[in-house]
C-alpha cells in the first residue's frame, strides 16, 4: 500500500514526501512539473509526470501501487495571478481537482488530505481566525480552494470519502534537502533573502496603509516541516477511523512585512533595501490562525515555526543552492 502525493515535486509537497519516507511510508508522486522540480524528489520515489485531472493516469497509478490515500498539493497558489487570470485557477485547481477526486472514489480510495488555505476566509471577522469563522474569499485562489472543500464535504456525505482539509497560513522555511524555488517568485521570504544575497536590488513592499501597527500586512508564518508533520498526522488520524474535518495550521502569532524584513536583516547580517508600491488586489490586512483545533484533533503543534528559525533554515538552503533546483 502506498500514499499518492499530487504536486509532490512542489515546495510543501516535496518536504512532505521527504518526511513520509523518513517515517517508512511508501510514496508515489504525481506532478506535471509546471511549477514543481523533478530534482526535489528522490530518484527512488516512483514518479509520474502528468496532470491530476488525467483520470486514466490516476487510475493506473492507483492500480500499480495499491494506493490507500492521497495527499493533494497540486494547485496554483499565487493570489495576484489568480486575480488577473482567474480562469487558470478555476480550471487547474477546481476542474482538475474534481477529476482527481472522482478517479480516487471510483477506484475505492477513501482517505484524502487537502492542502487548503487561510485565503478561504477572505477578510476575517475575527483574529486569530477559528475554523468557525465565515468563509468569503476575496480572490479567485481562495475561492478555488473553498470550492474543493465543499466538494469534499459533499463526497463524504454521498460516497464516504473521509478527508482532512488543512487551511495553511504562510508556509516558509526549508529542510536540508528541500527548499522554496518558484519562477517567478512572488512570496515574501524568498524575495527578501534574494535581496540579502544581492540578487534583487530591493524588496517590493505592497502597501503601507493597512490597518496594522506599521501599515503593512500581517501573516502567520509556519515552518514547512511543521506543515509536513500535520499532513502525516492527518493521514494517521484518517487511518484510525477519524471523521472528516477542517483544520487551521498556524502559530497564532503574526508578523508584518516590515517585521519579516527586519528579522531577515538580523539573521543574514546583510542590508535589505525596500521599495514601497501600491497594495496588491485581493490581499487581506491580517491573517493569523487559531490552531487549537489542530492540536486537539491531531495532536499537532508547530515546533520549528518561530520567525528567526524559519528564516535561518531558508537562508542556509538558499546559500547552499544559489540557483535553487537549477543547481
Amino acid at each position: 500500500m502506498a500514499i499518492l502525493v499530487t504536486g509532490g515535486a512542489g515546495y510543501i509537497g516535496s518536504v512532505t514526501v521527504e518526511c513520509l519516507r523518513a517515517k517508512g511510508e511508501q510514496v508515489v508522486v504525481l506532478d506535471d512539473l509546471a511549477r514543481g522540480h523533478r530534482a526535489s524528489v528522490d530518484r527512488e520515489v516512483p514518479f509520474y509526470h502528468g496532470r491530476v485531472g488525467d483520470r486514466a493516469l490516476v487510475a493506473r497509478v492507483i492500480k500499480e501501487h495499491k494506493i490507500e490515500a492521497c495527499v493533494h498539493f497540486a494547485a496554483l497558489t499565487y493570489v495576484g495571478e489568480s486575480v488577473s487570470e482567474p480562469a487558470k485557477y478555476f480550471e487547474n485547481n477546481v476542474e482538475q481537482g474534481i477529476a482527481l477526486v472522482g478517479a480516487l472514489v471510483a477506484a475505492g480510495v477513501r482517505r484524502f488530505v487537502l492542502s487548503s488555505t487561510a485565503a478561504t476566509y477572505g477578510e476575517p471577522k475575527q483574529v486569530p481566525i477559528p475554523e468557525s469563522c465565515p468563509q468569503w474569499p476575496v480572490n479567485p485562489y481562495g475561492w478555488s480552494k473553498l470550492l474543493m472543500e465543499r466538494l469534499l464535504d459533499s463526497y463524504d456525505r454521498a460516497y464516504g470519502l473521509k478527508f482532512i482539509a488543512l487551511r495553511y497560513f504562510n508556509a516558509a522555511g526549508a529542510t536540508e534537502h528541500c527548499g522554496e524555488h518558484h519562477e517567478p517568485e512572488s512570496h515574501l521570504v524568498p524575495n527578501v533573502l534574494a535581496a540579502a544575497l544581492g540578487e534583487k536590488a530591493e524588496v517590493p513592499v505592497f502597501g503601507k496603509n493597512y490597518p496594522t501597527p506599521d501599515g503593512t500586512p500581517i501573516r502567520d508564518y509556519v515552518h514547512v516541516s511543521d506543515l509536513a508533520e500535520a499532513h502525516i498526522r492527518a493521514l494517521d488520524y484518517l487511518r484510525e477511523g477519524g471523521e472528516s474535518d477542517f483544520l487551521n495550521l498556524g502559530t497564532g502569532h503574526g508578523y508584518s512585512v516590515l517585521e519579516v524584513i527586519e528579522t531577515a536583516r538580523q539573521v543574514t547580517e546583510h542590508p535589505i533595501p525596500i521599495r514601497v508600491e501600491g497594495p496588491r488586489a485581493g490581499d487581506p490586512a491580517r491573517l493569523v490562525a487559531d490552531a487549537k483545533k489542530a492540536q486537539s484533533v491531531l495532536g499537532w503543534k508547530p515546533v520549528m515555526s518561530d520567525l528567526p528559525s524559519i528564516l535561518r533554515s531558508q537562508w542556509e538552503w538558499r546559500r547552499k543552492h544559489p540557483r535553487g533546483y537549477a543547481d
